[in-house]
């Protein structure tokens, strides 16, 4: 891959991962959050009204190819309990980050990433593309796990409005890149999302399995599709020397896994 200027990266499952009990943790701080603000409900009913709506809300956005938000699944599963509030409504606001405060302790580093993104640095351009629905929420993950000086370039969906396989995010990505997208490797675990929405861009995708080949506990998003094998044609790696060997480069950190 002597013509690769720049390499991208999902987040999830790819550069970190999430513990499974985040998902209700958050849900039990969204639940607490709208009980301070007088509103009661029953934790287990309203977290399925709430699973509901997010499937809702995700099947139209991957119709339509662009990003849904949990404002949107809150107030629409608030309504079920007969509490109309509007998606906007600073009060779905302060449960959204209630919600996310979680994934801020329960996330962490696929072991060696950073010495991963610190070999690489400097001689490919480095970008992150992530769905994730909530920007401000993601930003401060990044800051958190200490990302965010190696990448040249980020683009979070829930920013720019459109959402993996979408071509128009993956555009946007290329666009804030500076590189045309067949001198781009982009890294990703959802065989759907990543692999073939990388492929119909005109990156060059790398299917990653080691959260998965590694029996790792992570959280399955509503979002992700039947997680099957994308193909032969596309590289797979389990582990960071696999992409370094993809490249053709050799680690210049310590040996990682």
């Amino acid at each position: 891959m002597n013509d690769i200027k720049a390499v991208g990266f999902d987040l999830f499952n790819t550069l970190i991962t999430v513990s499974p009990e985040c998902v209700t943790e958050a849900m039990v701080r969204l639940t607490d959050t709208l009980r301070a603000e007088g509103i009661e409900l029953e934790f287990e009913s309203f977290r399925k009204a709430h699973r509901s709506a997010a499937v809702h809300f995700f099947k139209e956005a991957k119709a339509e190819g662009r990003e849904t938000h949990n404002r949107f699944w809150i107030s629409r599963a608030l309504s079920e309990f007969g509490c109309t509030v509007a998606p906007d409504d600073p009060l779905i606001g302060r449960g959204v980050d209630a919600y996310f405060s979680s994934f801020f302790e329960y996330s962490r580093l696929i072991p060696g990433t950073k010495e991963m993104l610190k070999s690489l640095k400097g001689s490919y351009r480095l970008g992150l593309l992530s769905n994730f629905t909530h920007a401000p929420a993601a930003d401060i993950l990044l800051e958190r796990l200490g990302l965010p000086g190696f990448f040249d370039h980020v683009v979070i969906s829930g920013r720019v409005g459109y959402c993996k396989p979408d071509r128009r995010v993956f555009d946007l990505f290329l666009e804030g890149m500076g590189v045309k997208a067949d001198e781009v490797v982009f890294v990703g675990d959802d065989p759907d999302a990543d692999v073939k929405g990388a492929s119909n861009a005109g990156l060059k995708p790398v299917w990653t399995t080691y959260v998965t080949d590694n029996n790792l506990p992570h959280v399955v998003s509503v979002a992700a599709g039947p997680q099957g094998d994308p193909g032969k044609e596309f590289p797979r790696i389990s582990s960071w020397d696999d992409l370094f060997a993809l490249l053709g480069k050799r680690p210049s950190a310590p040996e990682l896994p």
